[in-house]
């Protein structure tokens, strides 16, 4: 079944929008690709002097399913730049400088093309979506398991922190979306950066 595209951008964005996240994913299903591209294409034209952009890192003409990246390029930028994360990257086969701001655009292509192209799920993603390298690394170590605690994500450290921030996004969340269901327009609830 067919979901707005805004709506399903809010109830998965909400706190990308808020400026509390540096990005943000969600799936998006449609039969005409030409809409896609245009409301892409239009959000943009929105977002970018709010410092978000909207990016299809993956799509299927066959299934209709895409999925859709929102993010703040300034703050993914910041993530990044960790050294900790570029080493973590690295060691997935990430191709990044050696010194210098990384490139979010060809970062982004290169989880783009493992997307799309790879047998196994990229879960580096969760450093591109904002969520703790140390949790990311205990997702992938664990497979998956022994996770202290889980909410938007799998936590493997402190749970009373992960709990609390989880909690910030959850009302993030339901405070955008009851908003936007009474009229409030994204680009309002929109933060610059």
């Amino acid at each position: 079944m067919e979901r707005n595209f805004e709506t399903v951008m809010v109830e998965q964005c909400a706190p990308v929008l808020a400026g509390l996240k540096p990005a943000g994913l969600f799936r998006y299903e449609t039969g005409d690709c030409a809409d896609l591209a245009r409301r892409v294409k239009n959000w943009n034209a929105q977002l970018n002097p709010k410092g978000l952009q909207v990016r299809v890192l993956k799509g299927c003409v066959r299934t209709h399913r895409y999925l859709v990246y929102v993010y703040r390029e300034s703050k993914l930028c910041a993530v990044l730049a960790d050294e900790k994360v570029q080493s973590f990257l690295r060691q997935e086969g990430y191709r990044l400088p050696e010194t210098g701001v990384p490139d979010v655009h060809g970062l982004l292509t290169q989880l783009s093309r493992r997307l799309c192209c790879s047998a196994e799920f990229p879960h580096e993603i969760g450093v591109f979506l904002g969520y703790p390298l140390s949790d990311v690394v205990g997702f992938i170590e664990n497979s998956g398991r022994n996770f202290t605690c889980c909410g938007c994500w799998k936590a493997y450290g402190d749970p009373q922190a992960a709990q609390r921030h989880f909690a910030q996004l959850r009302k993030c969340t339901a405070v955008y979306l009851r908003l936007f269901h009474s009229g409030t327009p994204i680009l309002r609830l929109t933060v610059a950066a």
